[in-house]
């Protein structure tokens, strides 16, 4: 992705203001967690505040999908996508029928979008080495 790009501009700005939501959203959920215990309709609202976020860092993705006009570069973001989803879905199964029959403790729920962040990332980083060593010459 390249940064004079004004979908790329527009995609970066609204990741920015997004994952300060999050980090906002996560800090103050917790600290109001622990220090006030709320229960029932509180605690639900409390919980899927830091998802809020997360669904829109999701929802901008997309966007930036649709605003991107290099179908090579929406490609390979898109292949990406998918990657990191087999990963996320190999590995929460994987997962939940090791934690269901007991062999290994739950994880905590708040690795599952950064698996996914990671995995994806992993992704364009592993196309990006592809095309880069496919144009060389052998």
């Amino acid at each position: 992705m390249k940064a004079s790009n004004p979908a790329v501009k527009r995609y970066t700005r609204r990741m920015a203001w997004a994952f300060a939501a999050y980090a906002a959203a996560l800090l103050a959920a917790n600290a109001i967690d622990h220090g006030y215990h709320p229960q029932g309709a509180n605690l639900i609202a409390l919980s899927i505040l830091p998802a809020l976020p997360i669904i829109a860092i999701i929802a901008i993705i997309g966007r930036y999908l649709v605003e991107e006009r290099d179908e090579f570069v929406r490609q390979r973001v898109a292949t990406s996508m998918l990657f990191g989803t087999g990963v996320l879905l190999a590995t929460g199964t994987v997962h939940n029928f090791l934690s269901g029959s007991g062999a290994i403790d739950p994880m905590p729920r708040l690795w599952i979008f950064p698996l996914w962040c990671f995995s994806w990332a992993a992704a364009q980083c592993v196309l990006a080495l592809r095309d880069r060593f496919a144009r060389q010459p052998a």
